[in-house]
């Protein structure tokens, strides 16, 4: 296979207020304390020309012996850690090599279609839904051929309120990981670079979120990465289709986390 570069796409600058796939996050809810909550409107770094579109970002990933041993990886070829994953970023990824065995490597996060015209397109493929990935354009090959995961130890979220916009943590309730289901395509720029790409899956929210929002990362239970990875289309539209069996926590966290270039623990530490 020829070497793939992976670079962010260039022109990236302040976060600017986003929501999911289309549609405005605007519901306010109270959060006092621990509570079960989803991945929902937040800030995310975006390209300068990139039109400002609402859609879900911002993750914890931090590559260490409980990613190892969640995904069953037989080596872990690079150090990385985020406490901000932001849209733009390479970000590791879990697939199926093709000597059988699951391997980490870095793609962006916002997947290009290896039919498009311009890189930039890949903010408008940071998600794909669920119910619609057998069937769009971008997403439908990618689904038949190129599964992934996508390693989390949490996300962000943000509440809104009178006084402004809150930040959440949201993380499983018993593992320190989780595995996101996603899609990667490669794409060819016009001079000649392979750019491999990766968007994270969204699905209909269970009874817990849909007071705060209708949609939520599509988090896959353990026991079927391997469908998810190597199974035939029928399997993999079967994990598609099951209702999500983690609980979520979530906290406040400080405003910090609301700027990318802010990336550090003090992120996900709870706040008053």
């Amino acid at each position: 296979m020829a070497p793939i570069t992976i670079r962010p796409i260039p022109g990236t600058v302040s976060s600017a207020t986003l929501g999911i796939e289309g549609r405005p996050a605007s519901v306010a809810v109270n959060l006092g304390g621990l509570v079960s909550s989803t991945f929902i409107s937040q800030s995310v770094s975006v390209n300068k020309d990139y039109p400002n579109k609402t859609m879900c970002g911002r993750y914890v990933s931090k590559i260490d012996a409980d990613v190892e041993r969640h995904f069953s990886l037989t080596k872990v070829p690079f150090d990385f850690s985020s406490y901000n994953v932001a849209p733009g970023r390479n970000v590791p990824v879990v697939r199926q090599s093709d000597g059988g065995e699951r391997e980490l490597v870095l793609m962006r996060w916002g997947l290009i279609p290896h039919w498009a015209k311009e890189e930039r397109i890949g903010y408008k493929m940071i998600n794909a839904r669920a119910e619609t990935v057998d069937s769009k354009p971008a997403f439908r090959q990618p689904f038949k051929r190129h599964r992934c995961l996508i390693p989390a130890n949490g996300f962000y979220e943000w509440r809104k309120t009178q006084s402004g916009k809150i930040p959440y943590y949201i993380h499983l309730r018993d593992e320190p990981v989780m595995g996101f289901a996603g899609l990667s395509d490669i794409w060819n720029n016009p001079e000649g670079e392979r750019i491999e790409s990766c968007t994270i899956i969204t699905t209909a929210a269970n009874a817990v979120i849909k007071p705060l929002h209708d949609r939520m990362p599509l988090i896959i239970a353990p026991d079927d990465y391997g469908v998810w990875l190597t199974g035939n289309v029928d399997g993999a539209s079967e994990v598609l289709g099951m209702p999500s069996p983690v609980q979520l926590e979530a906290y406040p966290v400080s405003t910090r986390v609301n700027k990318p270039q802010n990336d550090d623990e003090s992120c996900i530490e709870r706040v008053a």
